[in-house]
């Protein structure tokens, strides 16, 4: 049930951004359209439209945020962030969350259908790039009648959509805030990235894509990718505190079955994972994370540094998938562009997760940054 600082009931709304006729031209040369893109609105737009928040979410989120959907048990994945009272306060802040390009949660993506032959585009989806995600959410603001941001703010993939909307537009922003996130992948985070896309795409109901025309999921590859990731999301402290070594209730004697409660647990997230994610999704926005490194473009901090934006950068000293050295070389790139950057890293038992749990250093820091921002206004 909703507690006294939640939105209580809230929708999702779409949008039609792009047509076939007026379509949306993809970095990499490729056009899409039509795209719908699905998004929710939190808080109330003032009349100076100066009090606009975008949440970018992160791999596998969405635009759900927070609030509760009609008849939802569970409310939106940052709802201990978003709300009345909360550091990011619904009370001042109108704030807009929206699903990824390629996403699977009422956004145009692979599984979407392909006016040009009436079937489910699959692996004929165009490969995407951090900057299309940014084009997408920009068209949402300008279809919602908002010119400037007050802030922007995301986690991971989400802290990374972040950056590239502050280095390429940053006129359109007067503060960002990137959590947990990375400017360039290393060869670790690719790994397991590559594991998890193998897993799927050799899943014998894979089909080359073509996995919904046969009435079929790749489960099993799905499902051994989302428990892998989930290894990476916690710190080894975390699974020692939460599981350790104790045996599954149901254990019998040892074999090769669910043996412990962490395969237990690992085995629960990879069966509700199927319920509500794509695996075409998977792959094409794990691929975006791989080939994102917009430091190394000529001239990366060249319009940032002509129009600064406030930054901050914030990492968890026990996440080991970005850890605080990713962090701290995006703060590097920034104060060599001479931009104004706040970096914090909080301590925190629970990894690369720790930017969705109420840390309250970590929610401290956040509020505070509100709270200057919505002071200073508009830059």
């Amino acid at each position: 049930m909703p507690d006294n600082g939640s939105l209580g009931i809230v929708e999702t709304h779409v949008a039609r951004l792009f047509t076939a006729d007026d379509p949306l031209v993809l970095a990499g040369g490729s056009t899409l359209g039509p795209v719908d893109v699905a998004y929710e609105t939190y808080g109330t737009l003032s009349d100076a439209r100066d009090n606009a928040v975008v949440i970018c979410h992160a791999l596998t989120g969405d635009a759900h945020a927070a609030g509760f959907h009609a008849g939802a048990k569970r409310p939106g994945w940052w709802d201990n962030l978003i709300g009345p009272g909360k550091p990011l306060d619904t009370d001042r802040f109108f704030v807009i969350c929206a699903n990824l390009l390629g996403g699977c949660q009422g956004t145009t993506g692979p599984a979407s259908i392909d006016p040009a032959t009436g079937r489910a585009y699959g692996l004929d989806f165009p490969l995407l790039d951090m900057a299309d995600f940014v084009t997408v959410h920009r068209a949402l603001l300008a279809h919602l009648g908002i010119e400037r941001l007050l802030a922007a703010l995301g986690g991971s993939l989400g802290g990374m959509q972040v950056l590239e909307w502050a280095l390429r537009y940053p006129e359109q922003l007067s503060n960002a805030a990137i959590v947990a996130a990375s400017s360039r992948l290393t060869a670790q985070n690719i790994a397991f990235s590559a594991v998890a896309r193998r897993a799927i795409m050799d899943d014998p109901d894979f089909n080359d894509g073509r996995y919904a025309e046969h009435g079929v999921v790749p489960r099993l590859g799905l499902r051994t990718a989302r428990m892998m990731a989930h290894i990476t999301y916690l710190s080894e402290d975390a699974f020692s505190e939460k599981f350790g070594r104790t045996p599954h209730p149901a254990r019998d004697k040892p074999g090769f079955g669910i043996d412990f409660a962490v395969e237990s647990y690992l085995d629960h997230q990879g069966r509700v994972f199927l319920e509500r994610f794509d695996a075409l999704s998977y792959l094409y926005l794990s691929r975006v994370m791989d080939y994102f490194d917009p430091f190394s473009r000529p001239h990366a901090t060249a319009a940032v540094a002509s129009c600064p934006v406030q930054f901050l950068v914030m990492s968890f000293d026990t996440d080991w998938r970005f850890s605080t050295d990713h962090s701290r070389r995006i703060v590097k790139h920034l104060e060599n562009a001479r931009q104004p950057v706040s970096f914090r890293e909080i301590p925190a038992s629970w990894g690369h997760d720790s930017f969705l749990l109420p840390v309250p250093r970590y929610h401290d820091t956040l509020r505070g940054w509100f709270d200057r921002a919505s002071r200073e206004g508009l830059r």
